[in-house]
């Protein structure tokens, strides 16, 4: 609308835009005449410079001016035009896309410029790579991203169409990226140009639910829809698989590996978590408790794990024994589906379905921060190996970055 309140502007799914005045309720003008805007007309912006923004479903944002609109400048975006906003009396202006990303552009040169993105779909998995705090790993349905947390840019997107990344990995060298994916494959990828490198097809029948690789990184732990946790010798050429381990009946939801490699852990939406000897492939420990485990930690001690899940408590577990030695309340209304630890193992850090991100104190079992941000349930999250900032994630596509 104009400033008077003498005029407004419509735009149509059919590529139109009109000009209606306010006091005869007439249309004054419309357009553009010829060639119409490709699926539809989604935004409007009527900058302080004169003529008039347009938005479209197919990406393009035009300037236009006279009383038959005519087209003087365009640019593409990613996604369809969601939202056009102006910067006060400033000459730049902002573009929303329902691709997530948000560009700047100034009235003059008329180019975009890309100032933040996010995810369109839920995140499922957030890693940080070893040592490196001011990178992390995200994974979503059809794309893996890599994040660079000073600038909170992203930094490069990988795109599997069609297919929905469940879980994400960093090799502890940093050469490699390591993906599970709904379609029972594992990929893996060049961290710093995103090529592809190898894939696992057929990991697991019901599609691979959890990853992990080993520090000397020879080997992938996966865990499947189908309870399976499967060991795969990783060589220069070839992948093999090493071992079957078939202790679960649910879908694998998180794993776990000790600083040797000689242990590991895995937690299931059974209701079980198993302690797995490594070296002689077998079960040490099983424990079992009313609830859908969501997440597992280990005590940088490795003397102790920690769960949670469904039932909404946090359990401390004697790794020798598998005996329970701590329960805390998580959360008072909802799943606890994301944990972490901090190296020195002095506190931990929680997110689930009730949007809040819970800092906890590891021998006292108390909350010491609670950070409200979310708008979606919170599906994982990370501290940083500075142990300065912790990166969660969400079903809404928000990733967001605390100190």
């Amino acid at each position: 609308m104009t400033d008077d309140d003498g005029d407004f502007y419509l735009g149509t799914t059919s590529g139109d835009v009109l000009k209606v005045n306010t006091s005869s309720k007439v249309v004054t003008a419309c357009g553009p005449q010829k060639k119409k805007f490709s699926m539809g007309v989604t935004a409007l912006l009527l900058p302080k410079t004169g003529g008039l923004i347009v938005g479209t479903g197919e990406g393009t944002v035009a300037l236009c001016t006279g009383s038959d609109f005519q087209v003087k400048k365009r640019m593409r975006v990613e996604g369809a035009v969601a939202s056009l906003t102006c910067r006060g009396w400033d000459d730049q202006f902002f573009i929303g896309t329902n691709k997530g990303q948000m560009h700047r552009s100034a009235y003059a040169t008329f180019k975009e410029e890309l100032v933040a993105a996010c995810h369109t779909e839920a995140v499922n998995d957030i890693v940080f790579p070893e040592g490196h705090s001011d990178l992390f790993v995200t994974c979503s349905t059809n794309d893996i991203r890599v994040w660079y947390t000073p600038e909170r840019l992203e930094r490069l997107r990988i795109t599997v169409p069609n297919v929905t990344c469940h879980a994400v990995e960093v090799t502890r060298d940093g050469m490699v990226i390591v993906s599970a994916w709904n379609d029972g494959k594992i990929r893996t990828f060049v961290p710093a140009t995103g090529e592809p490198m190898y894939e696992i097809n057929n990991a697991h029948n019901l599609g691979v639910t959890a990853i992990a690789a080993t520090s000397d990184c020879k080997q992938i732990i996966s865990g499947g829809g189908d309870g399976q946790v499967r060991i795969w010798n990783i060589g220069e050429k070839t992948q093999k698989l090493r071992e079957v381990l078939k202790e679960h009946r649910g879908a694998v939801s998180c794993i776990k590996i000790n600083k040797n490699d000689k242990e590991g852990v895995t937690a299931s939406l059974d209701g079980t978590c198993v302690i797995w000897d490594l070296v002689r492939y077998v079960r040490k420990q099983m424990i079992l408790d009313n609830t859908l485990f969501k997440c597992v930690c280990y005590h940088p001690g490795e003397y102790q794990i920690i769960t949670s899940g469904t039932d909404r408590k946090i359990v401390y577990w004697e790794v020798l024994d598998g005996s329970a030695i701590r329960e805390v309340q998580g959360s008072l209304s909802s799943s606890i589906n994301g944990m972490d630890i901090t190296s020195d193992g002095a506190s931990f850090v929680t997110g689930g379905d009730d949007h809040l991100v819970k800092l906890w104190d590891y021998k006292e079992g108390t909350v010491t921060h609670v950070g409200v941000g979310h708008s979606g349930n919170i599906t994982r999250l990370k501290i940083c190996p500075a142990n300065k900032s912790i990166v969660s994630v969400s079903a809404d596509g928000a990733v967001l970055i605390w100190k």
